[in-house]
């Protein structure tokens, strides 16, 4: 596999942008009850499979830095890893509504099997909690960022590998 220097680039700008929205806004990006607005880079691989792995490392940095331990940094990032491979395998479906999906189903499903656990709260609240969440970042924010980018053919074209 020959990795370009763009995909390699592509992959070190999503990571440093989703650890950092992160960890900035620590306040309402940790616990049963977040909306991490870094989830909104989850659209990306719709556009490229850089986003990926770009994802999957920004969210072990981000959650390394989290307090809620080694279940956050792998439970959490393989969620991230996992959303991140179905939402590329819907971009061949070429409908942009179905790319926020992944993140909120398996993260709600997902997160809140270790949040439940870790914060003693009904794993069903968790969820929804965590679905919550993720709407606001994936739908609200997200959706409408991707559709920007699919609009606009100079912003598409920086996602092109």
């Amino acid at each position: 596999m020959n990795l370009s220097s763009r995909y390699i680039a592509q992959v070190g700008i999503i990571a440093s942008l989703y650890a950092v929205l992160t960890i900035v806004l620590a306040p309402i990006s940790y616990g049963p009850v977040q909306v991490r607005v870094s989830e909104v880079l989850t659209i990306l691989p719709f556009l490229t499979p850089a986003s990926v792995p770009g994802l999957f490392i920004g969210c072990v940095v981000a959650n390394t830095y989290g307090g809620l331990g080694i279940y956050d940094i792998i439970g959490g990032s393989l969620c991230t890893l996992m959303a991140a491979l179905l939402t590329y395998l819907l971009s061949k479906t070429r409908k942009p509504i179905l790319a926020p999906l992944p993140p909120v189903v398996i993260n709600a499903l997902g997160v809140s099997l270790y949040l439940h656990f870790l914060f003693q709260l009904p794993y069903w609240l968790t969820v929804a909690y965590i679905a919550l969440g993720e709407m606001v970042a994936c739908f609200a924010l997200g959706y409408p960022l991707l559709l920007v980018i699919l609009k606009r053919e100079k912003l598409a074209r920086i996602f092109k590998l």
